[in-house]
């Protein structure tokens, strides 16, 4: 299946980004379901963006996926800036619970793996009293060596899941879903990070009114200074530095473009 958002493709900060809304990308997700295909879904934040810089590894991991989508505000508005319009935020929590509502409606059997033991049991709960038409093909805790990835991935196909859901942090779950995404059979394929601990309640996920803001990251900030102060001290800078010279170069190709005319 060739991926929807291909002819709608933006190339941001040296990497390719998908100008899609949350509802396209969703209609794309039901298209695989439906029509046999499969979709490997990547989304990227300002941090993500600067670590592939330097992980080469987890860049391959990110671009190999069919939909890469702006799961961070500053994406969207760095891509704005440098001239290349992406239509709205498609953050991976929201199409994560945008998805099961789907999956509820049409059939789909989810199959949620990441997070701790615990982590995953109150989001099975939560999920369950969320959607309780939802028919969960089966769940596993994140926890396993690379070494057993392939048996996790039989599991999952055992399951006969349609949905896949990762809540496991980078690069792992990115590289899972290269090496072993089409192996679990299921159709849609999304990591969605820290998603199973916010939507369980073990963390807790910005106002709506700070999303908007693009402040969901100082947010997090907040509750977390010592661990993620350094990381979003360098990464965030590093970010801005990246969009000055985007800024810088794309200044000086419409001087030598003047110029050139004269």
């Amino acid at each position: 299946m060739t991926a929807p958002g291909r002819a709608h493709r933006r190339s941001v900060l040296g990497m390719t980004l998908d100008a899609l809304t949350m509802r396209q990308v969703v209609a794309a997700c039901v298209e695989a379901v439906d029509g046999g295909g499969r979709l490997d879904i990547g989304v990227v934040n300002a941090a993500k963006i600067v670590t592939m810089r330097r992980d080469p590894e987890l860049r391959r991991s990110v671009l190999d996926c069919d939909l890469v989508l702006a799961d961070g505000q500053a994406v969207v508005w760095a891509a704005r800036l440098l001239g290349h319009r992406l239509p709205e935020r498609v953050a991976g929590i929201d199409l994560f619970t945008e998805l099961l509502a789907e999956g509820e409606r049409r059939g789909y059997r989810p199959y949620f793996l990441g997070a701790t033991p615990e982590v995953l049991a109150l989001l099975v709960e939560r999920v369950r009293r969320d959607f309780p038409g939802l028919r969960i093909a089966g769940y596993r805790d994140g926890y396993f060596p690379v070494e057993e990835s392939a048996r996790v991935a039989e599991e999952i196909a055992l399951s006969g899941a349609d949905l896949l859901f990762l809540g496991m942090t980078s690069p792992k779950k990115e590289i899972f879903v290269r090496d072993w995404g089409e192996a679990t059979g299921a159709k849609v394929v999304h990591g969605v990070g820290g998603a199973f601990d916010v939507l369980s309640g073990h963390t807790r996920r910005a106002p709506r009114a700070w999303q908007r803001l693009g402040f969901e990251w100082l947010y997090r900030l907040l509750q977390e200074p010592v661990r993620l102060g350094p990381r979003y001290l360098k990464t965030n800078g590093m970010f801005l530095l990246l969009v000055a010279a985007g800024l810088i170069r794309g200044r000086g190709r419409l001087a030598s473009s003047a110029d050139s005319l004269e």
